[in-house]
This record gives C-alpha cells, sequence and structure tokens, in this order.
C-alpha cells in the first residue's frame, strides 16, 4: 500500500516568519516552486507562503478597495485578511495559516481528498509535531504513472496477500493499461466486495473487471461486514 512516505520529498526548503518576502520570492523563482512552509525554531509548521500570497501584494490596494463595501455581505473577516496580506512584508505576515499537513502514514487518496477539499497544492508531512517533509499535486500524479507490472505486483502482494489474507495463487490477475481483470472464487460474499472494491483504490489502477463468484451470502449473517476494505483512504 502506497503512503504519503513513498512518495514525498524528505529535504524541504523553509523559510521562518521573520523571512522577508522578498526573500522568499527568490527563492519561488530560484527552487523553481509555488510554496513554501513556515516553519518556527522546533521545526513545527505554522502556516504555508505560496505564489497566491505575493499576488495578492502584486493586486494592490485596488483589489481591497473594490471590497470596501464587502461587511454588507458579511465577509469582513475575510476582507480584514486581504488586507493584513496586502500590508505584509515578511513571511509571517503574508502566509496562509494554519497549513493542512498530512502524516507519512496517509494513504494516497486521502492526501488527494484533502488537495481538492482545500484547494491547496503541496501538503507538509508532519510526524511528532515535526516538518518531515512535503508532498505536491505532481508526486500524487507520478504515483499514478505505474507500469501494468508494478500494480499486478501490488494487488497479488498487498492488497490480496496482506490487506485481505487472501492467496494470490487462488486468483487470475491480468493488468492492461491501468485497467485490471481478476477471476477467483471467495468464501463470503463480503469477500468478494472487498476485494474488487480495494482493487480499485489502488493508486494507478483506472478500472476493475472482477468476476468473484462465493459460496455463502452473509449479508443476513454478518451485517456489518458488508462494508468493503478502502484500505487506501475514504470512499
Amino acid at each position: 500500500m502506497l503512503t504519503i512516505r513513498d512518495v514525498m520529498t524528505e529535504s524541504v526548503i523553509t523559510v521562518e516568519p521573520a523571512t522577508p518576502l522578498k526573500d522568499v520570492a527568490q527563492l519561488l523563482v530560484d527552487r523553481r516552486i509555488s510554496g513554501l512552509p513556515v516553519v518556527d525554531a522546533e521545526g513545527s509548521v505554522l502556516g504555508i507562503v505560496s505564489e497566491a500570497d505575493l499576488l495578492l501584494k502584486e493586486q494592490g490596494a485596488e483589489s481591497v478597495g473594490r471590497r470596501r463595501f464587502a461587511w454588507l455581505l458579511g465577509d469582513d473577516a475575510a476582507t480584514r485578511s486581504r488586507r493584513a496580506k496586502l500590508a505584509a512584508t515578511t513571511a509571517g505576515a503574508a502566509m496562509t495559516a494554519p497549513a493542512v499537513t498530512v502524516s507519512p502514514a496517509t494513504a494516497l487518496a486521502a492526501a488527494a481528498e484533502l488537495m481538492t477539499t482545500y484547494g491547496v497544492n503541496r501538503l507538509p508531512v508532519v510526524e511528532d509535531g515535526r516538518l518531515v517533509g512535503i508532498v505536491t499535486r505532481a508526486d500524487l500524479v507520478r504515483a499514478f504513472v505505474r507500469s501494468d507490472e508494478e500494480l499486478t505486483a501490488t494487488i497479488r502482494d498487498e492488497i490480496l496477500r496482506r490487506v485481505l489474507w487472501l492467496d494470490p495463487a487462488a486468483f487470475r490477475i491480468d493488468v492492461h493499461d491501468g485497467v485490471v481483470t481478476i477471476r477467483g472464487h471467495a468464501e463470503r460474499r463480503s469477500t468478494s466486495l472487498a476485494v474488487e472494491a480495494a482493487i480499485a483504490m489502488v493508486p494507478g489502477v483506472v478500472g476493475v473487471d472482477a468476476e468473484i463468484p462465493y459460496s455463502l451470502d452473509d449479508r443476513t449473517l454478518e451485517p456489518a461486514s458488508l462494508d468493503p476494505v478502502f484500505p487506501f483512504g475514504p470512499r
């Protein structure tokens, strides 16, 4: 099972709250990145300063002026935040906080959901309260570019053997252009459902054609078991 630890970048460029914005902009340009974690002396993540924060400065006072009646719409807090960023001269004043973070053990699907939900391009990776890496949308996309052979091995060794405790030899697995065809037999209906659902959540799998007949329909015996296993994050 791929986790953030497998795809994250461990060497992270960071800035301190007092770092001047001009230095932040220079780092973004020189390192060809779009955002930086802002950390304190102990390595704790305080926020993220990104190109978007610097672009707000470029928009100038006119941007805030156009929102001078925003309090009538009930978003005066947002206006105050924009004004504070406009006046910022340091990373700490311009950053977006708190930062959305993940742990190294977070599943890729869960990280992708966070990025989509919060509209962010990068997630600091935090362990024991300290920054240990960073993962970007590009890192997650690269995780999906996996060969059919790699997907086959993952399904056999990770999903069937380690997650579902099934004998891979009991199944025939074929993968072509990310589409998985699996044939086999399961003792219970819940197991059959779990196999298909778990394979569908593997990064790089674009489709699943599963034919796994079962001997026992356990819907009446164990209702809770009908909820398939989702080892790669929320449905």
